[in-house]
C-alpha cells in the first residue's frame, strides 16, 4: 500500500474511488477587528478580549482566531494591559487554586 493511500488521499477507505465521501473545504477566516472595523484593540472592551483568550488562559494565535496580523500585534499588547489591570485572569481560575 504506497504513502499516499495510508494517508487518506483519494481512494482512501473503501468503496469506488472514495464515492460518496464529502470534501472538506476550508472557509478562509477574517479578522473580527477588520470586519468590525476596528482600529485598535481597546484593554477594556473585556468581551471582546475574552475570546482570543483560552480556558487557560492562553492568548490564541492567529491561525485560530483569523486575526490579522496588525490587529493580533495590537490585540496582544491589549490583552497583556488588561492582565496587568487585573482585568483578566493570567491563568485559569482551577490552576490558582
Amino acid at each position: 500500500m504506497s504513502d499516499f493511500r495510508r494517508r487518506g488521499g483519494p481512494g482512501a477507505g473503501g468503496g469506488a474511488g472514495g464515492a460518496g465521501r464529502r470534501k472538506f473545504v476550508a472557509r478562509r477566516k477574517v479578522c473580527g477587528f477588520c470586519t468590525d472595523k476596528i482600529r485598535v484593540a481597546d484593554y477594556k472592551d473585556i468581551k471582546r478580549l475574552q475570546r482570543y483568550v483560552s480556558d487557560r488562559g492562553k492568548i490564541l494565535p492567529r491561525r485560530r482566531t483569523g486575526t490579522c496580523a496588525r490587529h493580533q500585534r495590537g490585540l496582544t499588547v491589549a490583552i497583556k494591559r488588561a492582565r496587568h489591570m487585573a482585568l483578566l485572569p493570567f491563568a485559569a481560575a482551577h490552576t490558582r487554586s
